[in-house]
């Protein structure tokens, strides 16, 4: 787990704010969490500083980008060294349906998630791009038919 500079509950409220709207004016915001706008502004910039807020960006829907479906593709590696490892990450989030990887503990190494035009573009991309990658050992696909996500990640500060 990476540690962060403290943040207090005026950060949290902030980045909550953010989290929903990232297009927030500064004065809004600062009415918001309670602050004076210089002081809000000083918050934001600190937080932007310190790698808190990471970026801010627009939810757009796939479909413009030609998107027709998503997949999770669940793959085994033959090796299991840091360099397998790492090979496998570069090459893997260097393709263009390759939207994340996630790297886990378990059966699978890792779970791909790939977006795809159509099924024969998804089979084509798993078939030509993910099974011929030397370190990959199997594959597993699944379908995405829907997903349903949090605009907010929870606040496990808070106990109780």
């Amino acid at each position: 787990m990476s540690t962060l500079p403290a943040v207090d509950r005026t950060d949290r409220a902030i980045l909550t704010h953010l989290a929903k709207n990232a297009r927030m004016t500064n004065k809004d915001l600062a009415a918001a969490v309670g602050l004076s706008q210089s002081a809000c502004l000083e918050r934001v910039r600190r937080l932007n500083d310190l790698d808190v807020i990471r970026g801010s960006h627009a939810d757009v829907n796939p479909a413009a980008f030609g998107i027709g479906l998503q997949a999770m593709v669940s793959v085994q590696l033959k090796r299991h060294t840091r360099t397998a490892v790492a090979r496998f990450e570069e090459r893997a989030i260097g393709l263009p349906q390759v939207v994340a990887l996630y790297h886990l503990t378990g059966r699978m190494d890792y779970v791909v998630h790939a977006v795809a035009q159509d099924m024969e573009h998804l089979r084509d991309f798993t078939l030509d791009a993910i099974t011929s990658l030397p370190e990959v050992s199997r594959v597993e696909t699944s379908l995405v038919f829907g997903s349903t996500t949090k605009a907010v990640w929870p606040d496990l500060t808070q106990t109780g």
